[in-house]
Order: structure tokens, then C-alpha cells, then sequence
């Protein structure tokens, strides 16, 4: 049985002192959504770091159908963005870092309506793989993210992700290296750090030295994966993975 002890799953005070006020219901309310919501986040933190099916949710947790069904409320409700926006501090955005990195599924996550094809999933060299490319300020801490089927090109999910964010400069390698983004960047005045393509004509300066801090957004992904629900993705939905990617950040934002 899980103990309230077992730090893996259980979230810190202070963690919980951020996420309170954004959840559904009041200690005072009746019912589900009242004073049990710590409990049903690290219910929900369980699943995401075991990867293990609703199905075997320790009944330390309560009923799992019922626990999956509020899951599913809150992520309707984008309960899940708000925690990890409570529990993000203000960005370090004297420069920003830009990476992705490719999540298997597994065949319990292929079977939405309108088939993979209707989410950001897609056939690539690993088989039926999910995209997740991820926005980092210069700690290291997710700023946001966005998925894309697998065999998509990274750059594609480049516009929406920086997008009103101001950054001193952009840390990519250099499957990042597109005369488009490179312009955007000169246009804002944001400092260009991305490797080059060999095939690039006119090769740019970089900063090298400043290259080499590229690992720390390396460092979030392997953080990230340590969540085995996101480290082989079981959810059919978008919604569905976007919220549970949420709520790990969230976890890893506020250690």
C-alpha cells in the first residue's frame, strides 16, 4: 500500500500550498471536489510516474474509475495548465532554449476517435510516435510546449512557441537552423544561437561557448521521462497527454 511518506508520488507542502487555490472545490465543499484534492493529485501523480493503467491504482487512492472520471473533469477544464502556471516562478528569460524529443506510444494511446491521425501522433522511424517540442527559460524550467505527430519537422512547431515570449537570445541545435526562424529572431533583436546546418550556404556566427548550455534543456527532458506515462505515451488524446505533461513540470518547476 502507498504510505503518505513515500515522497515519489506525494507532493511537497509547498507544492501544495501553490496548487490549492486552483483546484475545483473547497475543503468546504461537499463531495469529491472538496477536501480530498491533495490526495486525488498525487492519485493522479501515481499513475503518471508508474505509467501504470488507471486499472491498478492502489485503493490507498479510492475507486479508480472514479478517480479517472474526475481526472477527466479537470482536464476538460484545464485544471492541470493552471497548476503548472502556480507552481512556475517568473521565467529567467535572459535566454530561452528550444528542443524536442520523441515519445513512443504504446497501442492503448492509438485508439481516439477519428484514429491517430485526429492527434499529434504519426508514423516515423520508431513507429507510432508523438513529438513533444518544448520551450525552456536559461534554468532550465519548462516555459510551454507543443506536440506534433513524429515524422513532422521540428521548425514547424517554432512560431507558436515563441510567440509573444521575449528572450535575450535562442539556444537550438541544429535541426533549428531555418532561415525563417533565424529571421524572426533578427527581427526581434534576440541573440542567434543555433548550430548550423552543414549544407548552409553561408554559414552564420554563433556563440559557441554559449552552445554548450544547450544540455540544460537535455537535463528537463530526462526529468521529464523519469514520468513513465509521458516517457511512453498511453493517452489517446492530446488533451489528455498535455495535461499530464502539465502536471509533471509542474512538479519539476517547483522542486
Amino acid at each position: 500500500m502507498i504510505q503518505a511518506s513515500d515522497e515519489r508520488f506525494v507532493l511537497t507542502d509547498a507544492q501544495w500550498a501553490k496548487m490549492e487555490p486552483h483546484c475545483l472545490g473547497k475543503p468546504t465543499d461537499p463531495g469529491r471536489s472538496g477536501s480530498d484534492n491533495r490526495r486525488f493529485i498525487e492519485a493522479v501523480l501515481w499513475v503518471v510516474r508508474t505509467g501504470s493503467p488507471w486499472r491498478d491504482l492502489p485503493v490507498f487512492f479510492g475507486n479508480w474509475n472514479t478517480v479517472f472520471k474526475r481526472y477527466r473533469g479537470w482536464v476538460k477544464a484545464d485544471v492541470f495548465v493552471r497548476l503548472f502556471e502556480a507552481c512556475s516562478d517568473e521565467p529567467d528569460m535572459e535566454y530561452a532554449m528550444v528542443d524536442a524529443t520523441i515519445i513512443k506510444v504504446h497501442r492503448h494511446g492509438q485508439g481516439a476517435k477519428g484514429g491517430p491521425q485526429s492527434q499529434a501522433i504519426g508514423r516515423s522511424k520508431g513507429g507510432m510516435t508523438t513529438k513533444i517540442l518544448a520551450l525552456t527559460d536559461a534554468l532550465g524550467n519548462l516555459v510551454r510546449f507543443v506536440l506534433l505527430p513524429g515524422h513532422r519537422f521540428d521548425t514547424v512547431g517554432v512560431p507558436p512557441l515563441i510567440d509573444g515570449v521575449a528572450f535575450g537570445a535562442l539556444i537550438a541545435d541544429k535541426a533549428f537552423d531555418s532561415n525563417t526562424i533565424i529571421a524572426d529572431l533578427d527581427e526581434r533583436g534576440a541573440k542567434v544561437v543555433i548550430s548550423q546546418h552543414p549544407r548552409r550556404a553561408k554559414p552564420l556566427q554563433f556563440d559557441a561557448e554559449m552552445y554548450r548550455w544547450r544540455h540544460v534543456i537535455e537535463n528537463f527532458f530526462c526529468k521529464l521521462k523519469e514520468f513513465k506515462r509521458i516517457a511512453m505515451r498511453a493517452d489517446k488524446t492530446d488533451q489528455s497527454f498535455n495535461a499530464i505533461i502539465h502536471l509533471a513540470a509542474a512538479v519539476i518547476n517547483s522542486r
